[in-house]
């Protein structure tokens, strides 16, 4: 899609400080359905880790064919439990790493566990990757799902909905504000005599809820820039991005857009037209099986998908080729993030 028709389709929305970002316009428009992967770009059913053999590699490819996106998990620590540590490395640093070998894909994290982390230094970061990036960095932001993890950081696990709240307030005052005053009980306070630099260098960088992070659709549509939700069963998806949209607009006007998505595992077949499946936390398909529910998921008003291949038994070379040849095509990434 072009940057003229998509401004085109905004213009009936009230769009977010966030429509000039390259990251976010690559990602999300009025109307239209981008996809994104979630790392590792390598698929590894059986193992709780990821070789991370020729990663680089695969990111370039990713970014050569067209996807909207790279997702970067937030896992500090392997709890067996759980059986999956993500990305293996620590997210904010891995993606200044990719900033520098890809020059088009946004750059976005699904989620930082803000409970976890000091929200001075993650605006730092933050501010930092969008800078290096040209704008690609998108901020998923979540509360973390993993009791074991809260102990060591000295964190109560039940506080995590709270902190979330206070810890954002925060990190939205020193990136947005100019010499910034705040009080926190946990985060510290400033009296206004100092300032983080740098700054976001498009106005501010997209953050995203990436799952509900305790707490109510309201306050996520007052508060973010967008949604990022496990993908409901075809048959809730209606009610789904109505509950969203209806936040939103009573958050912000009837014509506000926040954008809406969705996220899951994928399990790509060999195969191209086996037949579409909906499991418990993800899909099964063959690459151009995905098209009818993509096209339910975007006449609902869903913005993007990310998928996670990790689950597939195939190489992953082919399956990003599977879906560059047939889902890409029909769900383009709009803006490139940069030349």
């Amino acid at each position: 899609m072009s940057l003229i028709s998509t401004l085109e389709a905004a213009r009936t929305w009230s769009v977010p400080h966030t429509s000039g970002h390259p990251g976010n316009c690559r990602l999300f428009a009025p109307g239209e359905l981008t996809v994104g992967l979630i790392l590792p770009l390598e698929t590894h059913p059986d193992t709780p880790a990821p070789t991370m053999a020729g990663h680089l590699e695969m990111a370039r490819l990713a970014d050569d064919s067209g996807f909207g996106a790279l997702w970067m998990r937030d896992v500090p620590f392997y709890d067996p439990r759980y059986g999956d540590v993500g990305q293996v490395f620590e997210p904010l640093v891995y993606l200044a790493a990719l900033a520098v070998a890809t020059r088009r894909i946004a750059l976005g994290t699904t989620g930082i566990v803000l409970p976890l982390r000091e929200p001075k230094m993650l605006a730092k970061q933050v501010t930092t990757l969008d800078q290096l990036s040209a704008g690609r960095m998108v901020l998923g932001l979540s509360s973390g799902d993993r009791p074991a993890e809260y102990p060591l950081f000295g964190v109560d696990f039940e506080s995590r909905g709270e902190r979330f709240r206070e810890a954002f307030d925060v990190y939205r005052t020193v990136t947005e504000g100019t010499f910034p005053q705040f009080d926190s009980a946990r985060f510290g306070q400033s009296q206004g005599t100092v300032d983080l630099v740098p700054k976001p260098p498009f106005d501010r960088t997209p953050a995203i809820a990436v799952g509900r992070a305790q707490q109510s659709l309201q306050w996520l549509a007052e508060n973010m820039d967008g949604f990022i939700a496990p993908s409901p069963p075809m048959d809730q998806m209606d009610s789904f991005v109505t509950a969203w949209r209806s936040a939103v607009q009573a958050a912000h006007g009837d014509s506000a857009f926040r954008p809406l998505g969705i996220a899951g595992y994928l399990d790509l077949v060999e195969d191209r037209d086996h037949p579409f499946q909906q499991l418990r936390s993800g899909f099964r398909s063959g690459s151009r099986a995905l098209l009818p529910f993509l096209r339910t998921a975007q006449a609902a008003g869903v913005n993007h998908v990310a998928f996670n291949p990790k689950v597939s038994r195939r190489p992953y070379a082919e399956l990003m080729s599977d879906l560059a040849d047939d889902v890409l095509p029909v769900f383009p990434s709009m803006v490139s993030g940069r030349n």
